[in-house]
């Protein structure tokens, strides 16, 4: 059965507005876009051959020999961002900035007129209108969050919806407008911003965001891509998933040193604390 709140958000986008490539839907029209100068901000480069772990669920484990850790920005436990950066490690902190998710803690301040189609294989979530001005806002309040937890940069995550089913209508054009307000509002706050998967729109975007990261990009054999980044002295931060983790070293001898300097990870789906690191074998 389908929750209610994503019963009435699929009946609700069902009728949402689209707009042509070029423009923005903007206070319920249609109108012309065109991108202004980023934000800038004074922080801490992450470059190509950077150390990192990324870790998202299960018992956090510090003691990985890193220069830059990834970690839930709700979940984390008060004292891991603190003890990292005693360590000199730069913390990241991921929120998803596409998508509705029914367990977080402000789950009830999303319209129910802005949730969009399920994400497949992810329970619980939705694809969200990211031109609907209390979304943007919400947004904007998860990266003051960050701020205040004392993270040095953020992950937003499904920052796409406009290449996937996400029953709202997106277009290309409006997915470039967010991903700038997201990066804009980070830099405005003295965070730095990862682009998270987004390929196609990897030249239009590199000028606003710092570093990036990759899932899968050797699975579809699309990271040559990703060179803008590395060749900006931006470092891509790339994993590569295995089902079993028996089977990662397999999987390490296939994809570490692939595509243009990427600073490669093997992880398990969840996320947890394991991992094969490219730089470490």
């Amino acid at each position: 059965m389908i929750p209610t709140l994503a019963l009435l958000g699929l009946l609700a986008c069902g009728g949402a507005s689209s707009c042509p490539e070029g423009e923005v839907l903007t206070d319920g029209a249609c109108a012309p876009y065109t991108a202004g100068e980023p934000v800038q901000a004074d922080l801490t480069p992450i470059t190509p051959g950077v150390a990192w772990q990324w870790q998202l669920l299960g018992e956090l484990d510090l003691s990985f020999d890193v220069a830059v850790f990834d970690l839930d920005l709700f979940d984390a436990p008060e004292d891991a961002i603190t003890t990292l950066q005693a360590e000199g490690v730069l913390v990241l902190c991921y929120f998803s900035a596409g998508s509705f998710e029914d367990w977080r803690d402000d789950a009830g301040d999303f319209p129910e007129s802005s949730i969009g189609a399920p994400l497949d294989e992810w329970p619980g979530e939705w694809w969200v209108d990211h031109r609907d001005p209390t979304v943007r806002a919400l947004m904007a309040a998860r990266l003051d969050l960050a701020a205040a937890r004392g993270c040095d940069g953020v992950e937003p995550d499904n920052v796409d919806g406009y290449a996937n089913d996400n029953g709202l209508g997106l277009n290309a054009t409006e997915q470039l407008d967010y991903n700038r307000f997201l990066a804009d509002e980070a830099h405005a706050r003295g965070l730095s911003v990862g682009l998270k998967n987004d390929l196609d729109q990897i030249e239009a975007l590199l000028p606003w965001f710092d570093w990036a990261l990759n899932e899968e990009c050797a699975a579809y054999d699309e990271c040559d891509l990703l060179a803008p980044f590395t060749e900006a002295n931006k470092a891509v931060l790339h994993v590569e998933y295995v089902d079993d983790e028996a089977d990662g070293e397999a999987l390490a001898e296939e994809v570490c040193g692939v595509g243009p300097n990427l600073d490669t990870l093997i992880k398990g789906w969840d996320l947890d604390a394991w991992r094969i690191a490219c730089d470490e074998r």
